[in-house]
């Protein structure tokens, strides 16, 4: 009897000798991998903090231009180190106290760390108070539509919008707005489904966004394969720039 419990005993022992190590491997093998991830995740979360984000174009706003669904690269460098928001350049911007109202945020803070990491590698859809739009006029500019050819005119002198989707014209609302300094008149190149300052007529800040709010500048189009392209810069988006001397920034 003895005998046969010693020899349970045994076979047991020489089970957890042969199984423990292993699973120990396994266990400290996942902690590593777990490590390398979340330093991996950390360091794109920096990187798209401070120099650049990768952004999904969340509509159509901004068609032919940009397309909803396509990946771009976010310049967070460009409005840096005294530069400043110019005309003609497409930006991504925090819309809250200007396109949207100041609200507390409902997600929990494990779903927001998940959603930040996730747009930092450009997987997930920005935050819903995240818009892409164009700059039409800066600090001190007055942006009027329409003159008698239904131009938008930037202080008085008319703006070749290449850039406009080829069904719309560039404004189907009136309005004559002097851009407060350090705001930004903004409007998307697919007039008739943006919503973008003309909408925000007569509310705080009146339409306008605080150039404090801009995120980055969009330069690159990286996402579809087909369409990859540096986006224009503003000399060529804004053909008008000659004709109204200095950009403004």
């Amino acid at each position: 009897m003895e005998t046969e419990r010693q020899r349970r005993h045994e076979s047991t022992e020489r089970d957890r000798r042969t199984v423990l190590p292993g699973a120990r491997w396994f266990r400290s093998r996942f902690v590593r991998v777990g490590a390398v991830l979340a330093a991996v995740v950390a360091l794109l979360s920096l990187f798209s903090t401070y120099v650049v984000q990768p952004f999904a174009i969340p509509s159509s706003s901004m068609a032919n231009t940009l397309r909803a669904g396509d990946r771009v690269l976010v310049n967070k460098l460009a409005y840096r180190f005294g530069n400043l928001p110019q005309r003609g350049d497409v930006v991504v911007f925090d819309g809250t106290g200007s396109f949207e109202e100041e609200r507390a945020s409902n997600e929990g803070r494990v779903w927001t760390w998940l959603r930040k990491a996730g747009s930092a590698v450009g997987l997930v859809r920005p935050a819903e108070t995240d818009y892409v739009k164009r700059v039409i006029g800066v600090g001190g500019d007055r942006v009027v539509c329409c003159d008698k050819r239904g131009r938008v005119e930037v202080n008085g002198e008319p703006v070749r919008e290449e850039y406009l989707h080829p069904q719309d014209k560039p404004s189907s609302v009136p309005f004559d707005v002097t851009v407060p300094e350090g705001r930004l008149w903004v409007m998307g190149d697919h007039r008739s489904e943006s919503s973008d300052s003309r909408d925000l007529l007569g509310k705080p800040g009146g339409g306008t966004v605080p150039e404090d709010r801009v995120r980055g500048r969009v330069d690159w189009l990286v996402w579809p394969p087909r369409r990859v392209e540096a986006q224009p810069s503003t000399d060529q988006a804004l053909a008008h720039r000659d004709s109204l001397g200095a950009v403004h920034g």
